[in-house]
């Protein structure tokens, strides 16, 4: 039975290209481990990115037909999405190859470093990101294991959502939407927010007070009316309420375009991203990294740099005075807050958002149309298209366009356009000089193709 890293040297993912899966392989080769791995997306002569790059990495990729898993592998590792019935899993059962899932590999080697975990609804991956940067620019060589690529890794042609520094810290991001984030036991837990998104909020609060047990020194968001009943001690924590005890507040915020200024405890920070969120992030950062040693003038001076992750508030260009932004955003709050960052870049916002599954559409029907609407000023617009489906099972008794009619009752201006391809020749007419279109998505892996798409042709 593998219980630590030390453990095994043969490991295979099954589903490798996904990015919880990819990240950890990638670490994994990092620290000398023989990694192979397929995916349902390689093809025979198909080209493939994130194939090229993980073979870049030194990880072997098979198609997904049982030919990377032979007598010689420790152990093989699944994602939630992976089941039982996959030939892949039959293959390794049948060699008696030990089976885990992604985030008990995580937890596995969360154990072998000085681990910095980060949960919350909203905001792990930049965040992560943030801190990671400050640890690096510090000297201290961290390493990374992210939900997204970072940019100042994928100028490396690397995918960018992990890399393995000599020093004793790790950064990772601990999920709430599968439960796994009960599995870490951290030095330093970060709860940033505490918002209904998969759950409901009694799961959510239970969920992350297993988290605060698991974790030595647990730091919270004090600004979050949930978070902040789960502090350990409010002299570590953060927030942006002026009024608030905690160690850590920001205040003067301001954004300037695409920068956003602030200050915290006298120190003037300033960052090339936008939305007061994203200060709130950073603020949650600067509040670890002060704590394990790092002076807040060495954090102003690593966030200046800070270069952004991957599709949150990506900015594509700006095209005949429109600015075109891509951005994962895919819960109710973190729409909203992407919404209200891009206000302040123009004097117009034309958000589209995709909503991904039927359940969760479902699930958080009333919440969407509540902080969009809330959001939204009187010359704002949301347009919708049809919920993504990425097959099942599901009961398709809800569409996009439910949302869109409740938000106009609410005397917003909403659109659907059920068919996103027909959704630029559509909204073209509502496009003007100093306007922002914010794209919004997540799941379906055409976004990034779609939003580029957009961009080129408007």
């Amino acid at each position: 039975m593998i219980k630590r890293i030390t453990d095994f040297k043969n490991v295979f993912f099954i589903g490798v290209a996904g990015v919880g899966m990819s990240a950890i392989a990638q670490y994994l080769a990092g620290v000398n481990k023989k990694v192979s791995g397929s995916d349902r997306y390689f093809k025979e002569g198909e080209f493939n990115d994130i194939k090229e790059k993980l073979e870049d990495a030194g990880i072997s990729c098979f198609l997904q037909n049982g030919d990377g898993i032979t007598s010689e592998t420790d152990l093989v590792v699944v994602s939630t999405a992976i089941e039982d019935s996959v030939y892949e899993v039959q293959k390794a059962k049948e060699l008696n190859i030990q089976i885990i899932k992604r985030s008990a590999l995580l937890a596995l080697i969360a154990k072998s470093k000085r681990t910095i975990a980060i949960g919350g609804t909203s905001g792990k991956s930049t965040t992560s990101a943030m801190l990671f940067n400050i640890l690096e620019y510090a000297g201290l060589q961290p390493s990374i294991i992210s939900g997204a690529g970072l940019v100042s890794i994928m100028k490396e042609n690397k995918i960018g959502n992990a890399k393995v520094g000599n020093g004793e810290w790790l950064v990772i991001e601990a999920d709430e939407s599968d439960g796994s984030i009960v599995q870490y036991h951290p030095e330093i837990g970060l709860l940033l927010n505490v918002d209904k998104d998969h759950q409901e909020i009694d799961e959510l609060m239970t969920i992350f007070d297993i988290f605060k047990n698991n974790s030595k020194k647990f730091i919270v968001n004090q600004s979050n009316r949930l978070a902040k009943q789960l502090s350990q001690n409010i002299i570590q924590d953060f927030a942006v309420d002026e009024n608030s005890e905690a160690g850590y507040i920001a205040n003067d915020f301001k954004q300037d375009g695409f920068n956003i200024k602030y200050t915290i405890l006298n120190k003037p920070f300033s960052i090339n991203t936008i939305g007061k969120h994203n200060m709130e992030n950073a603020l949650a950062a600067i509040a670890v990294a002060n704590q394990i040693g790092v002076n807040l003038e060495t954090c102003a001076a690593a966030l200046k740099n800070y270069e952004g992750i991957y599709r949150r508030t990506q900015v594509l260009g700006n095209k005949h005075g429109i600015w075109v932004i891509d951005d994962y955003a895919h819960n109710p709050v973190k729409c909203a807050a992407a919404i209200k960052a891009c206000q302040p870049v123009a004097d117009k916002v034309v958000a589209w958002f995709q909503p991904h599954g039927y359940g969760p559409t479902r699930f958080l029907k009333a919440d969407f149309v509540n902080e969009i609407s809330a959001a939204l000023r009187a010359q704002d617009e949301i347009w919708m298209s049809e919920i993504y489906y990425a097959g099942g099972t599901a009961i398709k008794d809800i569409s996009a366009n439910d949302l869109i009619s409740d938000i106009k009752a609410l005397g917003k201006q909403a659109f659907f356009v059920e068919d996103r391809s027909r959704f630029l020749e559509t909204v073209r007419p509502h496009l003007s000089e100093n306007s922002v279109l914010l794209l919004m998505g997540a799941r379906d892996p055409g976004l990034e193709a779609f939003s580029k798409s957009v961009f080129e042709a408007l």
